[in-house]
């Protein structure tokens, strides 16, 4: 049976991990500044205040954490490591993938990072500020082809043309794709399905 202090403890380590005070996260997500705080844990008279559903989603997109992740730092607070590849995402252009999207060739390092249950996952780093506010210049993003997407899902994808891109999966359809840019600077883009090489998920990020 999860206890009041789990769930506060590992909404306390997501903040964590994304170096965040739990006030900055709950502003993160678009929530009161107060959300998290201590001082609204205990009610008045002493009853416990849980966190809403709604809440937790909301911090959870918005430090691009799954629900495992959660459900991991509701436990010991830690995660296995596992060793992935790891590119930096300016140099990951032809040769870096085969044609299933999974690494290839040479120019790979590697680095331990929170583990997956994708055998094929890697990671790349983010170099600029051509995706702020999402990611930012040093960031590592750990991406996993097995892992299904959804719609608002963060995703890598190559275009048949060679072109390497990271979005957010507005909608797919049999035909078409509608991507999101992380920058809101930047337009949004539509591909043919066809077009796509491959597209894989981002699982998570180190921020």
């Amino acid at each position: 049976m999860l206890t009041h202090s789990q769930i506060w403890t590992a909404l306390d380590r997501l903040a964590e991990r994304a170096g965040m005070s739990p006030s900055g996260l709950a502003k993160r997500a678009g929530l009161d500044p107060t959300t998290f705080n201590k001082s609204k844990r205990i009610a008045a008279d002493g009853r416990e205040r849980w966190p809403s559903m709604e809440s937790v989603s909301k911090a959870l997109a918005a430090t691009n954490s799954s629900v495992e992740t959660f459900v991991q730092l509701i436990g010991d607070g830690t995660r296995s490591q596992q060793s992935v590849p790891l590119l930096a995402l300016a140099q990951a252009g032809g040769g870096h993938f085969d044609d299933s999207g999974f690494p290839a060739g040479k120019g790979w390092g590697e680095v331990a990072l929170p583990s997956t249950s994708d055998e094929h996952a890697y990671a790349l780093e983010i170099s600029g500020d051509a995706m702020r506010p999402t990611y930012r210049d040093g960031d590592i993003i750990v991406v996993s082809p097995g892992t299904p997407i959804r719609r608002g899902d963060r995703v890598v994808l190559k275009t048949s043309d060679g072109e390497l891109m990271v979005k957010e999966l507005k909608r797919r359809t049999t035909k078409t794709l509608e991507l999101q840019s992380l920058n809101p600077a930047h337009a949004d883009r539509t591909l043919e399905a066809d077009d796509v090489a491959w597209i894989a998920r981002i699982v998570w990020a180190s921020q």
